[in-house]
């Protein structure tokens, strides 16, 4: 299995490129985020991927098929779970499982048995037969990915999987997508909410404007830290910062203040250890010192600044 593989793909609609010449790899047994503002092409490219959107140039291939050439054996490997449901709503849970089932090619009572099986996945065992329009948001994500692993897909395509989801069922989410990449799966998900995507990611694609660009100039500059000292509040801030800058040897204006704790950026994590031993070995109390932002956010919010260009997928620590 070769997981995804795109390759200089392209397209417009009309005087508008959503997608330019965008090259990325999906690896089988891994999770990649597909990370990168609104209107950067992210749910055209998935569209492309689940085989509903024909590219202008370039090409993809599915655990080597091309969807282009052969749409039909590119769906009977892939499960596509789109932003919104889209579901029969006049159909309860189970019918709409059922009936997806049925659509795939499986018997009537293999579909069946598959969509219990399913409900108990995503947590609607109870909510089996209600109607799918009387759902709530969260609970119609939960049938959208449990409808997307209907025909046991060897590629997941997933587009905002945790929007509307309690913190319970993210939790849950997370998991299940690391067992099901444990699995040899390939999963690809574009998600606007950083803080869950890295705690679930292997590897990370950053898509801006359309083309895939590289992460390693934004990664490479200073990372945001939080400092508090014991004791702390707004009404001290002047105090604290005043002793940190001395300690560091650093012009007090150059901190920031964040509800009473001292902000201050590190090209990298060796110079923010080397800051927090001077620090302690000055006698000041630390009692917090971390960074502000995950790696996924800092490196999201620095991607135009850092002037990143058109690259390959770039790794990341996250939830290896």
């Amino acid at each position: 299995m070769t997981g995804i593989v795109v390759q200089d793909v392209s397209r417009a609609f009309g005087q508008v490129q959503a997608v330019r010449s965008a090259t990325l790899q999906a690896r089988p047994g891994r999770v990649t985020g597909l990370v990168g503002p609104n209107g950067a092409g992210k749910t055209t490219l998935l569209l492309m991927l689940a085989s509903l959107l024909a590219p202008d140039a370039g090409s993809i291939r599915l655990a080597g098929v091309d969807p282009l050439e052969d749409p039909l054996a590119a769906r009977r490997l892939l499960g596509w779970m789109p932003d919104a449901l889209g579901a029969w709503p006049s159909l309860t849970a189970r019918e709409t499982l059922v009936t997806t089932g049925r659509l795939y090619g499986r018997t009537r009572d293999d579909a069946a048995r598959r969509a219990v099986e399913l409900l108990g996945v995503v947590g609607l065992t109870e909510l089996g037969d209600a109607p799918a329009k009387v759902l709530s948001r969260g609970q119609k994500q939960k049938l959208g990915l449990a409808r997307a692993l209907v025909n046991d897909p060897q590629v997941l395509l997933l587009d905002e999987p945790a929007s509307g989801l309690d913190p319970e069922a993210r939790v849950h989410l997370r998991t299940l997508l690391r067992d099901l990449a444990a699995e040899g799966r390939t999963v690809l998900i574009s998600s606007h909410v950083l803080s869950e995507l890295e705690e679930v990611i292997d590897d990370a694609v950053f898509l801006v404007r359309g083309t895939v660009v590289d992460a390693a100039p934004a990664q490479a500059t200073a990372r945001t830290w939080r400092l508090r000292l014991a004791g702390s509040s707004t009404e001290r801030w002047n105090a604290d910062a005043w002793q940190v800058a001395s300690a560091l040897g650093l012009p007090a204006e150059n901190l920031g203040a964040d509800r009473g704790s001292v902000l201050l950026g590190f090209v990298d994590e060796e110079s923010a250890a080397h800051a927090l031993r001077t620090l302690v070995g000055a006698g000041l109390p630390v009692v917090e010192f971390a960074p502000a932002q995950s790696a996924l956010e800092h490196t999201f919010l620095h991607l135009d600044s850092a002037g990143g260009h058109p690259s390959a997928p770039t790794g990341t620590e996250a939830g290896a």
